[in-house]
């Protein structure tokens, strides 16, 4: 597995999400972005969204707390073979994660190549 400290790997989430396009960005609201090392349930996902995705914000109340998409630094690390190829794959995860915020399903964010 490719080594990497937790703040090597949250310097290349920040430098992901820095490298995206400011328009994939501009509707993000009350969202998060967490790293942890694996999902509690052991599989071998790469990140998640949790929360109220842009179609279902009509139900979202003021006070709630944020959506996060978590991305989990294990399983990236076991994925990847260098630091080109992790910086790589955390960005394709980030637009994978804030595709579902926006409302696509997996099936659709496949069909555009973002995962």
């Amino acid at each position: 597995m490719l080594s990497v400290s937790h703040d090597e790997f949250e310097a290349l989430v920040s430098e992901g999400l820095d490298s995206l396009h400011d328009d994939m960005l501009a509707e993000l609201d009350n969202i998060i972005f967490v790293v942890e090392d694996r999902p509690g349930d052991g599989s071998d996902l790469l990140g998640v969204y949790e929360g109220f995705n842009l179609r279902e914000r009509s139900i979202y109340g003021y006070g709630e707390a944020p959506d996060r998409i978590i991305l989990f630094r294990e399983n990236l690390l076991e994925r990847c073979a260098d630091l080109d190829e992790l910086a790589k794959e955390i960005r394709i995860t980030l637009v994978h994660e804030i595709a579902h915020f926006y409302g696509l399903s997996e099936a659709r964010i496949h069909e555009l190549g973002w995962g």
